[in-house]
């Protein structure tokens, strides 16, 4: 049996592409991710009788999944662990369990039971981790969820999905729901911007280019790199350089032609992401990139201690070192680079 997850049919296309050079994004406000999700979750469960909804104590979903579907709402209570075996147990009975807890502690506080249990008998478990990276800042550090990424890329058989604007968490959730093993879904916690237009359509393991640029790459996953990946381009774009953006929001199965295509030809490729920098969206880029092209990168990652302050999830993260500056700082230092050896 093949490790890696099957993508669905839709997502056997080619790279979608969005915002053209030359027009910069003015983000909004998007939908709440987790309301977005909740949404989704409620369309499948009326669908198919098989979903199941395990919380712990999360808050919330006892007043929507609970209400209409209370036979199929069971709360586990704060037992991350015990969480996950139940969901095993189910599954192996043939339900498809939706687990729901913070990512930090999906990982970290039950991550052997996530990787004996669940993906290790490759089953039909949606894990839902909500308050990834610095989401919950404002909780302090026990709840930053900084290394899931890691620990999920590492288990070979599951599905890890990272999207970047609110508006495709539905399709997500819907695409995860037609997958034969697990899954792992990470959300953050209250709205973000959205870059403008209608909204975009998802294909689980496909990129997609939200503004076309032949000079420097910027990969980003999740809503806040991709904000500022997004304001680097415009800023760039003033000053000359013209940057590709791409949005990977499935870290696996990754997408690598249409990773190699965003990548190929330009001066170097910049990573942005809300995770340390081992084992995360920037690691997986470079297993692919160095591999296969000769570019230099830069990664921007969580680096140093986190502040003992509490603060808002953007302002931590920029205190971290990931920030639309320090994008536009790397991309002008690797066109620099390409243009002063040409």
């Amino acid at each position: 049996m093949s490790r890696t997850p099957t993508v669905p049919p839709a997502a056997a296309d080619s790279v979608t592409t969005g915002q053209p050079a030359g027009q910069d994004p003015q983000p909004v406000l998007g939908p709440d991710p987790r309301a977005a999700y909740r949404e989704a979750l409620l369309e499948l469960a009326a669908a198919d009788p098989r979903v199941i909804c395990l919380d712990s104590d999360t808050g919330g979903l006892e007043k929507t999944f609970g209400k209409q579907f209370p036979d199929r709402y069971v709360n586990v209570g704060i037992a991350e662990a015990n969480l996950m075996t139940v969901a095993a147990g189910l599954a192996r009975r043939g339900f498809i369990p939706y687990v729901h807890t913070m990512a930090t502690f999906a990982t970290m506080r039950a991550g052997e039971f996530l990787k004996l249990d669940v993906v290790g008998n490759r089953l039909p478990v949606r894990v839902i981790a909500t308050h990834g990276g610095l989401a919950a800042a404002h909780f302090g550090t026990s709840h930053f969820a900084l290394e899931d990424l890691a620990v999920t890329r590492a288990l070979a058989d599951l599905a890890v999905v990272v999207p970047g604007d609110p508006r495709q968490v539905g399709a997500a959730t819907h695409q995860l729901h037609e997958l034969p093993g697990p899954g792992y879904l990470r959300l953050g916690r209250s709205a973000t911007p959205v870059p403008p237009g209608p909204a975009p359509e998802f294909r689980l393991g496909r990129a997609r280019v939200l503004r076309e640029g032949a000079d420097v790459t910027l990969v980003a996953a999740g809503p806040l790199p991709l904000l500022f990946a997004l304001e680097a381009a415009g800023e760039l774009a003033a000053g000359g350089i013209e940057a590709q953006v791409l949005d990977l929001h499935t870290l696996h199965p990754l997408d690598r032609e249409g990773l190699l295509t965003a990548c190929r030809g330009r001066a170097g490729v910049v990573t942005v992401e809300e995770h340390r920098p081992q084992g995360g969206l920037g690691d997986a880029v470079a297993e692919v990139v160095s591999a296969e092209l000769a570019l230099p990168m830069r990664r921007l990652a969580v680096r140093g201690r986190p502040g003992l302050r509490v603060a808002g999830q953007r302002a931590a993260l920029e205190q971290l070192g990931v920030s639309t500056g320090a994008v536009v700082d790397a991309a002008r230092h690797l066109h620099a680079r390409t243009t002063a050896v040409r």
